[in-house]
Order: C-alpha cells, then structure tokens, then sequence
C-alpha cells in the first residue's frame, strides 16, 4: 500500500458501495480498490490521467471507469450514504 492509499478499514466502509464489474471479452475485471486508489492519485496530486502512477493499472482504464461511474451516479451516490451515516460532512 502507497501513501495515499485507501486503508482497510476505508476500503472496508467504500468497498461494499462500489458496483461490481465484470471483465469484457473475456477479460478479468481488476480489483476496484486498485482503481479508486487509481483515481484518488490523479484527483490528490492534480495531474494528467496519462501521468497516473503504473502500480495502479492502465491509465486509460482507469478513466474510463472513473468516467462511467460518473455517468452512472455512483460517485453521488458514494457521498449520499457516508453523509448518511455520519462518516464524512457535506462537502459538496
């Protein structure tokens, strides 16, 4: 795990609220955590997808699953629910 990383007991509380995927074309779909781990150091360090560290997949991957989770309201309804149950403040 790299600084910066989701720790257990985060992932723990994330993880279940995250969908599931599935690979295509008979590929394996990866580990969510990697990805949103992905995701977070393209968001806390401020640079191009295509600079994203390598220890956490394709960058291309990546975006695209951080696009289609955006599209699909996973991220809205990822904040919903930790302001719901009191883990983070409203800081939207």
């Amino acid at each position: 795990m790299a600084r910066g990383d989701l720790t257990d007991e985060e992932w723990a509380v994330i993880g279940e609220l995250l969908p599931s995927e599935r690979g295509r074309k008979s590929r394996p779909a990866y580990d969510n955590r990697r990805f949103l781990n992905g995701m977070l150091f393209v968001l806390r360090a401020g640079c191009p997808w295509r600079d994203m560290d390598e220890r956490y997949e394709k960058w291309n991957s990546v975006y695209v699953r951080f696009r289609r989770w955006a599209e699909q309201g996973v991220w809205d309804a990822l904040l919903e629910t930790l302001v719901e149950t009191g883990l983070t403040d409203d800081w939207q």
